[in-house]
């Protein structure tokens, strides 16, 4: 039996644990909750990154409006990284230990994502990464709303050698050079070989960040195009290269359909306003403006009624953006903390209708299950979707077209806490 100061010092300590969780959560009530955005707002990738700058901002003024999270208001905290991997790494580290951001919503080329990886991983922030990427990785640190090659770049070859996509024989390769492209495209020509496709029926070229000489290029790209099968050009260029290549695509008179082009990272806002619309051209994506669905229709109105109808352009990293936080907002509630740890916990699971019309699920890899759609442009700059898949298709993290990634699993949760464990190791354990 206790004695009488045995129980009186355990009452005194529940006592000062209680104070102690009730006094910073009125305190917490006052404060902000801070939210880092880690986007190009200059230089190569602003014509596609700035964009996600402002979706985010939407966000935490819709949410704003709901009363915050826990009480306390969403603060932004923007950064501009100005396309420069180095500066990305530096921010990002300024927004965790300075600013002290309970997530970070950025990046959007994997040179980016890379530079600021083990920043995140070595002060525990948390990423939410919202483009198509290369897969190859699995950080717990960072959760993964963009598409994985299994989720883009192989059903699109895959269609485009279906009948209904051409029965396309011959395949051009052709990005930036940098990890986006050079990985993809390693899965790419391991899917191709699988299939049957001989090397000399595949060309790969690469070409620098913002590069805008394309007519050597192109003149290559059709004498390869010329020798007696149907021919596709798959393309990971990023930036605003991308216009510059589809101007000098159009100025050689290129048919898209006799020799189209899909785009991995081409979408609705790079078209916006170009001076050459490349029509019957495709792209892969997880989503399109032109989706109908209640959730879509509201998507849109929203993203229009923040910019005061300024500007009515939505696309797939736009959705992903709003996706990842509408999930990270949905596990702080669950959580019932911004604490990274609760977060990430509280993340696997998490469950949206997404303006895409399906239901989006964050699996234990922190990436989505997420539909597949084929788009091709029209004369109005937009696209026509033309395919897609009938159920969400599940990320793989790592590409089983990859000998030594095909042994490798992505998962999570207790007792795993593994990003690219070999498979070996689950059964011994």
């Amino acid at each position: 039996m206790k004695s009488a100061s045995a129980v009186r010092g355990v009452g005194l300590g529940a006592l000062a644990l209680l104070l102690a969780l009730i006094v910073p959560a009125a305190r917490g009530g006052e404060d902000t909750i801070k939210i880092g955005i880690l986007h190009s707002l200059s230089g190569t990738m602003a014509i596609s990154e700035s964009v996600l700058k402002d979706t985010v901002l939407m966000l935490i003024a819709d949410q704003n409006k709901k009363g915050g999270l826990l009480g306390r208001k969403l603060e932004p905290i923007i950064v501009d990284p100005a396309s420069d991997w180095d500066l990305f790494a530096k921010e990002a580290r300024e927004l965790l230990s300075k600013e002290r951001v309970a997530v970070v919503f950025g990046c959007w080329t994997s040179a980016s994502r890379k530079s600021v990886l083990p920043i995140f991983e070595q002060l525990n922030g948390l990423l939410f990464y919202p483009v198509q990427y290369e897969g190859e990785e699995s950080s717990r640190n960072i959760f993964y709303t963009g598409a994985t090659p299994n989720q883009q770049a192989i059903p699109a070859v895959r269609y485009l050698m279906s009948k209904e996509g051409g029965e396309i024989r011959r395949w051009v390769l052709l990005g930036t050079d940098y990890i986006y492209p050079r990985t993809t495209n390693r899965i790419l020509s391991a899917y191709l070989t699988a299939e049957g496709v001989s090397p000399d029926n595949i060309m790969t070229v690469y070409t620098p960040f913002g590069y805008s000489e394309w007519r050597g290029i192109v003149d290559r790209i059709k004498a390869f195009g010329s020798e007696g099968k149907k021919t596709a050009v798959i393309s990971t260029i990023n930036g605003d290269a991308n216009t510059y290549f589809y101007r000098e695509l159009a100025a050689q008179q290129v048919d898209a359909n006799a020799f189209p082009v899909m785009a991995f990272s081409i979408g609705e806002r790079e078209l916006r306003g170009a001076d050459i619309v490349p029509v019957g051209h495709l792209a892969a994506w997880n989503y399109f403006q032109s989706i109908s669905s209640p959730e879509n229709e509201a998507f849109v109105k929203m993203w229009a009624d923040f910019n005061e109808q300024r500007d009515k352009t939505t696309n797939d990293p736009m959705e992903a953006t709003f996706i990842g936080f509408r999930m990270w907002a949905q596990a702080v509630v669950q959580a019932g903390t911004t604490d990274v740890d609760a977060v990430r916990q509280a993340m696997y699971g998490q469950r949206i209708k997404a303006p895409s019309g399906f239901e989006i699920v964050m699996n234990t890899n922190h990436h989505l299950s997420k539909p597949v759609m084929i788009g091709k442009i029209n004369t109005s700059g937009t696209f026509d979707v033309i395919w897609q898949s009938i159920n969400p298709v599940r990320a793989d993290a790592w590409s089983r077209y990859i000998p030594d990634s095909a042994k490798r699993t992505a998962d999570w949760t207790f007792p795993w806490f593994c990003g690219g464990c070999i498979e070996p190791t689950f059964k011994e354990w």
